[in-house]
């Protein structure tokens, strides 16, 4: 046994070698690249990047300035394409939560010349896939229109498909909608494109409307509120922007705003294709931003509507001094912008965007992040009622409309897993401690497909790293399509939180996990193979001590990702996971390949021992498990009889036979021996007394007895 623990302490020593050796293993060349902050921020975008990279041909190229911002390449005199940054354009978050910095390069005929990621903070791309993949992706783009229509996987007439890297769905959809959006917006701004011909507005009157809160309810202004928290601001108690915006336009809207005289002036400055826009905001925050100067332009604000952006410049302003409106919101700033594209129309849904420049507490760069409010007036004011729109599909509805088939028998297969667990009384009443067949082959069915399946086809291994972007979601921005591109691992999660209030941690744990199933597995058939007679469990001392190692690995993962998510994603990878499924050990170097045969090779000898001591994610879900619904059965005999502990994989029964539903990976072992009359102490006394008394063996109960025998006395004639 001594060796056995020296072997599990090396193990441990390795994972922390292998953590140390992060830094030097990162081979990811724009894994939280340190980029110039005048990248973001000065006129001239090509001194900070080389832009001739994404512009092959260009001799120089122009300052950026308006909006949307790119930089505009020369041969000689002549404009030979553009050259933009994607987080000039786009806010679209990868799976990390933060976007791809792309550089993006395209000709005056709208084809695309170049594309460069610059920096991105994918976890899976930092030591698992190559970046080259994602080279290999954006590559795709070259030489095709940005006129064209770009899907991830398959296409068709109407689409061009693009190849998909293999365990980074999530990281690609976003990279795709970050190239075609920002390419669409430049493509617009230079007339490549045409913008949508839009009829406009017919506004129906619909009657004097005086107070504010009927104005909310019927629909005519939305709010955007942004708390410290979401721009990177400590928190002051109040909002950092609670900002409205509605259709001045529109005669009811306008003459409660402004009242009747004041509305009329304004309309009678606006030209038929023109539209008003009123916006007032509290707090901190400011939409003028602090950098405007009389003739620039609001780089704070912008209005989207399809695919088409607008912004304005001073002209485009009108001081708001007032509103009449009663019990209007407080206000620190207001004002009127006028929007003067005759492709925008007030009757078509639009969407009011405010640049928010947040600092990156983990990096100290600052970049802009766009929180938006949609607006669409209300059917009832406008003359026919709102036009039929149809809005673009949302990434995440394709993905889950391709994958239709497959996610139908994924949760078939979780429906089939609980199921089955649901009815673990009756399959182990009916097995027995020498033939456990009832439990153990739907367990081995379910590691099987689990392994095979969900981990080696899917890729839907649940991950500490999940937990982590999860948890900085919210404290931040959630984004529910960021989750939604990844079916499987949404589902499962769903599955897992469920379950983990139901049962506990152990029925993913212990019948789901793709590499807890393999440990499991690979220690089973090591046992049938003639290794039996080496397989121990560690002694009782020893593993009430380093139990409490997965707990300390995941709060200090979960401590390190508050002070950077980068270096806990590189943390993270004590976690063999990526490398067994994901990644494949093949394509890894040495210390990883050392490390997954290493703890692989333990489970010959130790059942679960990456489970049961080093788990973060196991740790993270045992800490629910405290507040499950269920657990399993004892009996009062369970504390001084001891023997079903003797055979307890997860060594999760103490001393007073009490069951640690925090370390229980739920084998059913225990609840064998509760139904097994030949093998329980108390059961087999039971059963030998009434053998010998003649007496009859009855079922037995939930209470894990014999039903007792009633006498039934007949009356006397």
């Amino acid at each position: 046994m001594p060796r056995f623990t020296r072997f599990l302490r090396a193990t441990i020593a390795l994972a922390g070698a292998l953590l140390c050796l992060q830094p030097t293993a990162v081979q990811a060349l724009a894994y939280e690249a340190k980029l110039a902050p005048e990248l973001f921020t000065a006129p001239d975008l090509c001194a900070y990047t080389d832009c001739k990279a994404v512009l092959p041909g260009a001799e120089r190229f122009s300052p950026r300035d308006g909006q949307p911002r790119f930089a505009t390449g020369y041969k000689g005199d002549t404009a030979i394409g553009y050259v933009f940054l994607s987080t000039d354009l786009v806010d679209i978050p990868a799976y990390s939560g933060k976007p791809v910095i792309t550089l993006i390069g395209m000709d005056t005929a709208g084809r695309f010349t170049g594309i460069r990621v610059l920096k991105h903070s994918e976890p899976i791309l930092l030591l698992g896939i190559p970046e080259t993949k994602l080279d290999a992706f954006v590559g795709q783009y070259l030489g095709k229109s940005v006129a064209q229509h770009f899907e991830v996987g398959s296409g068709d007439k109407q689409t061009v498909g693009l190849d998909a890297i293999s365990g980074a769905t999530v990281t690609v959809v976003a990279e795709n909608q970050v190239i075609t959006r920002a390419a669409q917006q430049v493509a617009r701004k230079v007339g490549i494109l045409k913008s949508a011909v839009r009829p406009s507005a017919r506004y129906k009157d619909v009657g004097d409307i005086a107070d504010w809160d009927s104005l909310v309810k019927a629909g005519a202004v939305s709010r955007l509120t942004l708390q410290p928290a979401d721009v990177g601001e400590p928190d002051t108690g109040q909002p950092y922007l609670d900002l409205w915006v509605g259709v001045l336009n529109h005669p009811t809207l306008g003459r409660a705003v402004l009242g009747a005289t004041e509305w009329r002036a304004l309309m009678t400055r606006l030209k038929p294709h023109e539209t008003a826009l009123m916006v007032i905001s509290d707090g901190a925050g400011s939409f003028k931003g602090s950098g405007f100067v009389r003739g620039g332009i609001f780089d704070r604000v912008q209005v989207k509507q399809d695919a088409d952006t607008y912004t304005f410049r001073d002209l485009d302003y009108l001081n708001l001094y007032s509103l009449q409106a009663k019990g209007h919101p407080n206000f620190r700033e207001s004002g009127i912008f006028i929007l003067r594209d005759a492709s925008f129309s007030a009757a078509w849904p639009f969407r009011f965007v405010y640049l928010a420049n947040k600092q990156d507490k983990s990096t100290g760069q600052r970049q802009f992040i766009n929180f938006e409010t949609k607006l669409w007036l209300p059917d009832a004011w406008l003359e026919g009622g709102r036009p039929a729109v149809s809005e673009p599909e949302a990434p995440w509805k394709k993905i889950w409309r391709d994958k239709a088939l497959s996610i139908v028998f994924f949760v078939a297969f979780l429906a089939i897993v609980a199921f089955t667990y649901s009815r673990r009384d009756w399959l182990t009443a009916r097995a027995t401690i020498r033939d456990k067949r009832w439990v153990a082959w739907p367990k081995y069915v379910f590691w099987t497909v689990s392994i095979v399946w969900i981990g080696g086809v899917l890729m839907a291994q649940p991950s500490i790293t999940h937990v982590m972007t999860w948890f900085h979601s919210l404290i931040s921005r959630w984004e529910w399509e960021l989750f939604l591109t990844d079916p499987f691992i949404f589902i499962f999660w769903w599955f897992i939180f469920i379950t983990l209030f139901v049962w506990g941690r152990g029925l993913f744990c212990g019948w789901l996990c793709p590499f807890g199933s393999l440990s499991e597995l690979a220690y089973k058939i090591a046992g049938k193979l003639g290794l039996k007679r080496f397989q121990r469990h560690l002694p009782k001392p020893l593993h009430d001590k380093l139990k409490w190692v997965k707990y300390g690995v995941f709060f200090a993962l979960m401590a390190v990702s508050l002070w950077s998510m980068t270096v806990a994603e590189q943390f993270a990878e004590v976690e063999p996971f990526k490398t067994t499924f994901l990644v494949g050990p093949w394509n890894r170097s040495w210390p990883f390949q050392l490390f997954f045969t290493v703890v692989l090779g333990l489970s010959l000898f130790i059942e679960r021992p990456f489970c049961k001591y080093v788990c973060p994610l196991g740790a993270g879900l045992a800490i629910p498990t405290s507040f499950r619904l269920f657990g399993l059965r004892r009996k009062k005999e369970c504390g001084p009889c001891k023997a079903c502990a003797v055979q307890c994989g997860s060594l999760a029964i103490a001393a007073d036979g009490k069951i640690d539903q925090r370390e229980c990976l739920l084998c059913l072992d225990c609840m064998v021996y509760y139904h097994d009359a030949h093998a329980c102490p108390p059961l087999a006394t039971e059963r030998k007394r009434r053998e010998k008394a003649g007496l009859k063996l009855t079922p037995i109960g939930r209470d894990g007895y014999f039903i007792p025998i009633k006498e039934v006395r007949g009356e006397a004639p």
